[in-house]
């Protein structure tokens, strides 16, 4: 692997976020494909953070990315809120389509790993009539879940005999990010964890409308979508993330 600088960004609640765009992140992704180098990115939001927070052993996951965007606004704005102030979402599906877009230009071979394969034969179809140049490789659906030693191994080979240099990972938080993490070095690509992207850009699932985006409430309209999936999630882990941030920040500036 190449030496880098170092990412500016910081450490929220014990997890590393590095502060970008869209621009700077698919730069990266670009770069690190065209090398030929095994590399994996994380797109945090709350739900990953708080995942962090139970679990140090998927904190050291997340922290040992080779890039973690700020995929939710919340991030954002803490990113802001200490000094980073052109701090910019990078929301995992968006980074997809401008990945894809970049690889298409480059000549760069891409791969689908994760979802069903129905999921993935309507992605491969609506990702090429956006981009008719991008060249697909690969697309594997795995078994639901754990994946064996054995099975992590037959995927990586079909991957690496495609010749694919970008592989989108569908497998979902936390997921995706222990499967790459596992993975890294064991194939020349970059793993990029893009969660429900697949559902999005396969036409599965509605996206939010834009300002609720902006505003941070994409939960809300991804709760309405998909209540008995994600109820939990949210009952859990939005309050804690409230009241987890407000009390760093308190601490950050010298009042406990």
């Amino acid at each position: 692997m190449t030496q880098e600088t170092a990412r500016p960004g910081t450490v929220i609640l014990g997890m590393r976020v590095d502060s970008g765009d869209y621009g700077t992140a698919t730069a990266r992704i670009i770069d690190w494909a065209l090398r030929r180098e095994s590399r994996y990115v994380c797109a945090a939001n709350v739900h990953m953070l708080m995942e962090t927070r139970d679990s140090l052993g998927f904190q050291q996951v997340v922290n040992g990315a080779d890039l973690v965007t700020s995929d939710g606004m919340p991030l954002v704005w803490v990113l802001q809120w200490r000094g980073f102030a052109d701090a910019q979402r990078v929301y995992g599906p968006d980074l997809m389509l401008a990945v894809c877009q970049a690889a298409a230009a480059a000549k760069i071979p891409v791969a689908l790993f994760g979802s069903t394969t129905q999921v993935l034969r309507q992605l491969n179809e609506n990702l090429l009539k956006r981009i008719p140049d991008l060249q697909i490789v690969s697309a594997i659906s795995p078994a639901f879940g754990e994946l064996t030693a054995a099975q992590s191994a037959e995927h990586l080979g079909e991957l690496a005999a495609a010749g694919a240099r970008i592989v989108f990972v569908g497998l979902g938080c936390p997921k995706q990010e222990r499967w790459m993490a596992e993975c890294r070095d064991r194939v020349p690509a970059v793993l990029l964890g893009v969660g429900a992207a697949f559902d999005f850009h396969a036409g599965q699932v509605r996206q939010s409308p834009a300002w609720l985006q902006r505003w941070g409430l994409e939960w809300i309209f991804r709760l309405a979508m998909e209540p008995r999936r994600l109820w939990r999630r949210y009952a859990w882990h939005n309050p804690r993330f409230i009241w987890a941030i407000a009390g760093e920040e308190w601490r950050r500036r010298g009042h406990g």
